[in-house]
């Protein structure tokens, strides 16, 4: 386990692969952790590649400096604190690869810093949040599948995550990857990861902020107001989508393209739900150095 320090959190961070190795850093989602890569490792490194796998905020051993920093998990604080990793290792650029909230901050710093990324691996497709329309419904049975999301906009939504947050996520897991026959062993290996002090805290605001319900962290305002623009991706992209993703079926990235600038190529892949990488590692892993191979020559010289 590595500790990376940023201006504001103490990333906890596993790394494998040769240490010269071409960098890809591999985001886990809601609620998941670093545990969902653990099967692509080997490919990779094999690969000649550098895996970098933080523990998101509020995830694991992953802790905030201090205890009046906000515990924000809107969209904004999940790509600063990407950006902010890749500036303290000294990475100029690395290959991304994440889904949920992972593959949110992947996509924010693929759209704002562009030159600090060499291709993008996303789950189900362009990730960040259209907060002005946050109001707007979706279809009924849309409407249904976020029924979480509303539960957290309430105070008794909190209290019931807090009490009952292993329970909760084990649900997640099932009904967004149906066809996913994880193992008691496989779960509590994830869940350790929710005992983190700041989980609730973060989980709760991240949904309530992306409904206009509670405030930005006043220091990621600008990062907030950039977004709002829905910034394209020009990084060469792959955008993978399970066809039995529980909560976000593969229509709802089914017009994704306009938001890539740059090669984009979507790819639904069959009875794979929410959780791509633990499922089907190989596909993800294929889709990393797909991407890598071919962005070689042309940005990494």
């Amino acid at each position: 386990m590595h500790h990376i320090r940023t201006s504001t959190l103490d990333i906890a961070c596993e790394m494998s692969g040769p240490e010269d190795g071409a960098p890809v850093i591999l985001l886990h989602g809601w609620p998941y952790d670093p545990r969902t890569y653990d099967a692509m490792l080997a490919q990779l490194a094999a690969a000649g590649c550098r895996a970098i796998v933080p523990y998101l905020r509020g995830f694991g051993p992953t802790r905030f400096l201090s205890p009046d920093t906000p515990r924000s998990g809107q969209q904004a604080a999940l790509g600063s604190d990407l950006i902010g990793l890749m500036d303290a290792l000294s990475l100029p650029r690395a290959a991304l690869v994440g889904y949920d909230w992972g593959g949110r901050a992947a996509c924010i710093v693929s759209a704002l810093w562009p030159e600090r990324v060499r291709c993008l691996v996303t789950g189900n497709g362009y990730n960040m949040q259209d907060i002005a329309r946050s109001g707007v419904p979706a279809s009924p049975q849309q409407e249904l599948r976020f029924w979480y999301q509303y539960y957290f906009n309430t105070e008794r939504g909190r209290a019931g995550l807090a009490a009952n947050r292993r329970e909760f996520c084990k649900l997640l897991w099932r009904l967004w990857s149906p066809n996913w026959a994880f193992d008691d062993a496989t779960f509590e290996r994830s869940a350790a990861s929710f005992d983190n002090a700041d989980f609730v805290d973060v989980t709760i605001h991240s949904y309530r902020h992306r409904f206009r319900n509670a405030p930005g962290d006043p220091s990621f305002e600008g990062i907030e107001e950039r977004l709002a623009a829905r910034p394209k991706i020009a990084i060469p992209t792959i955008a993978l989508h399970g066809e039995a993703n529980g909560v976000g079926p593969p229509e709802t990235s089914a017009d994704h393209a306009r938001f890539f600038s740059g090669p984009y190529e979507r790819r639904l892949i069959p009875r794979v739900g929410h959780n791509l990488p633990h499922e089907v590692p190989d596909v993800v892993a294929e889709a990393t150095l797909e991407l890598m191979a071919a962005t070689k020559s042309s940005r990494e010289g």
